[in-house]
């Protein structure tokens, strides 16, 4: 089994990528680093622990694009050490690959990882280390995910690792940006789609879903309390905190009063 670090300075990314390597049976341990210096901090503890070390880390999944050091800088990096982990590039762009496979790269994956193709680059890292590469099929989980699309007027279908179930919108409590991504927080758990909250406000503003700051979108159904303590303003819905932008406020307690009164 493999253990494996995945590294991408785009938050919604790597969660996702994290998500299907989790599914995957054959990998033991997925950890993530979301920039090339915590990269090579956690790579120089697996090089100091040995392959067989505790801290030991077997494939790396990287990025090429990312601020300061790329991801072909680290692997012109690790090519110095005697044993270094296996390298598998995880990239938007097609033009590196040549770069890619003179550096001894497992695989190149392009973005949006497909599920079926991350697994092939799983079992490519397996037969080079001589590991089993047989496995289950992965149980759908319940967080993370990729792309999105909407079912008539009711539901967002959520594409998790391979499996699209749908969210019924009315569940939604309120969405969080994380930039061309968002996050939808429900009851039960929360769900990463491909599509920017601008468009979930305003396909959902008929819907009774408000903007209170740059950073989230509201269900005004689901707020318990609105709170203002020395010249802020937040909300509170379930045990989420959420704090209001003071271009927002006037208008939320507005709508709140109306509603409270019919």
């Amino acid at each position: 089994m493999l253990r494996v670090l995945a590294v991408d300075d785009e938050k919604p990314l790597l969660e996702e990528l994290l998500y299907l390597l989790r599914s995957d049976d054959r990998v033991l341990s997925a950890e993530g680093a979301c920039d090339a210096t915590g990269a090579l901090r956690r790579i120089t503890r697996a090089l100091e622990s040995g392959p067989d070390g505790a801290d030991a880390i077997d494939v790396v999944f990287l990025d090429i694009h990312m601020a300061g050091l790329t991801g072909l800088d680290i692997a012109r990096l690790l090519t110095g050490f005697a044993q270094p982990p296996l390298i598998v590039f995880v990239t938007a762009h097609e033009g590196f690959a040549v770069q890619a496979f003179d550096l001894k790269a497992v695989d190149y994956v392009l973005k949006p990882v497909r599920p079926e193709r991350l697994a092939e680059a799983v079992r490519r890292a397996c037969d080079h280390l001589g590991r089993s590469t047989a496995r289950q099929p992965p149980a759908p989980a319940g967080a993370a995910a990729a792309p999105v699309a909407e079912r008539g007027q009711d539901v967002i279908a959520v594409e998790l690792g391979g499996v699209t179930r749908f969210v019924a919108i009315t569940d939604i409590a309120y969405v969080e940006a994380q930039g061309d991504y968002a996050r939808l927080h429900t009851d039960a758990g929360s769900h990463l789609v491909r599509i920017p909250l601008s468009t979930l406000e305003e396909r959902w503003a008929a819907r009774g879903f408000v903007r209170i700051h740059r950073r989230h979108l509201v269900a005004l159904r689901r707020i318990d309390e609105l709170r203002l303590d020395a010249g802020t303003t937040s909300v509170r819905i379930g045990a989420a905190e959420l704090q209001v932008s003071r271009r927002h406020a006037r208008q939320l307690r507005d709508l709140l009063m109306r509603q409270a009164t019919g």
